[in-house]
């Protein structure tokens, strides 16, 4: 006798995942806008932690080179710092003298490049006299404005005020820059360690140092080549007549210049015609400084920087533009330094992050 088998019920299609709720425009705007005032605010106690970063991303890879010396983290960090302060002090002490020079000189040299323009651009202020005498002469003396010119005192209590804050800043970032250096890896083993599984400790881990590596050889790559920058502009500068003292600052200045892609260069330019305006009486001789410039800066930016770093670390033009009003327009000068390192973070984030290819390549 066979026995009857049981009926089967068909298998129910699994139910889709329901959407996840998203936030509506207004918070994310809200959010947006609270963030940036955070960072602005704040920027007294967030400005000193991304230097002192910044400047560690940069030792990093010394460090690594002197502990295959066998020498202790510890100790190979406290010779990058020391070394990079003995650097700083002496670079500082020899262009402290031309750069007051120029700090007194300012008034008489500008001026005078206001007479050397002046003689180059007559026949456009002949027209542009000609057009006010006929505007006068059409509405009568009635139109004229009076102009009132305020002037304000330079009170000295506030620098004063300001140097044991700048001081304080300072210490600040050199006391970071050496823990970070020192302790930047049991910080990130400490971190790793709160993670629930193996698996995601190996990958977490993975990500973290490939990214670390990569970042401090760009930093490191980037600064050396603003410096062989520097370098080459103060000799062409010496080259050209300019006295050493002053080419060394110039050349300093065109290098820090040099870490802001775009707004750096166009300043630097402007400073060079300015030297140029200053050490020489031929308009054409006067030229030469920011030429020479920016024939280096051409050569710098578009063959030897892609050739160093390769195309992993290309951002896209217009996200640079992006970053250094953003971060300039928050954090000043420092914000301009800091803005390139920070957007090639957030591109190598994005990069490792599944399902965040997308927008890495919207940076790229």
């Amino acid at each position: 006798m066979s026995m009857p088998l049981p009926e089967t019920t068909p298998q129910q299609p699994a139910e889709p995942a329901p959407p996840r709720p998203r936030s509506p425009m207004a918070l994310v705007v809200l959010a947006t806008l609270a963030v940036g005032y955070t960072l602005w605010a704040a920027q007294s106690v967030i400005l000193p932690v991304l230097l002192a970063m910044f400047f560690a991303l940069v030792g990093n890879p010394i460090i690594r080179l002197l502990q295959k010396l066998y020498l202790p983290r510890f100790l190979a960090a406290l010779l990058v710092v020391l070394g990079g302060l003995a650097g700083s002090a002496a670079l500082a002490v020899q262009l402290a003298g031309p750069a007051t020079e120029w700090a007194q000189q300012a008034p008489q040299q500008m001026r005078q490049i206001s007479r050397q323009v002046q003689a180059l651009i007559k026949p456009v202020q002949q027209a542009n006299q000609a057009a006010e005498n006929f505007a006068r002469a059409a509405g009568g003396e009635a139109n004229l404005k009076v102009q009132v010119v305020r002037t304000q005192l330079d009170d000295p209590y506030k620098v004063l005020v300001r140097t044991p804050k700048l001081a304080a800043s300072v210490l600040a970032v050199v006391l970071l820059t050496l823990f970070f250096m020192i302790y930047g890896e049991s910080l990130q083993r400490n971190v790793i360690a709160l993670l629930p599984n193996r698996q995601q400790k190996r990958f977490t881990t993975e990500i973290l140092r490939s990214m670390e590596r990569e970042i401090s050889r760009y930093v490191l790559t980037i600064s050396v080549i603003n410096t062989l920058l520097g370098l080459v502009l103060a000799g062409v500068l010496v080259l050209l007549g300019i006295d050493l003292p002053d080419a060394l600052l110039w050349g300093t200045v065109a290098a820090l210049l040099n870490f802001a892609p775009y707004v750096g260069p166009l300043i630097g330019i402007v400073l060079m015609l300015l030297v140029g305006f200053v050490e020489f009486r031929d308009p054409l001789a006067a030229a030469l400084p920011a030429l020479c410039y920016l024939a280096l800066h051409t050569v710098e930016g578009q063959l030897i920087t892609p050739i160093v770093l390769g195309r992993s670390m290309a951002i896209s033009p217009l996200m640079l533009i992006l970053a250094l009003m953003l971060f300039g327009w928050l954090w000043g000068m420092v914000g301009l330094l800091l803005a390139v390192p920070l957007l090639v973070c957030v591109k190598l984030v994005l990069t490792r992050l599944d399902g965040m290819h997308g927008w890495a390549k919207l940076l790229g």
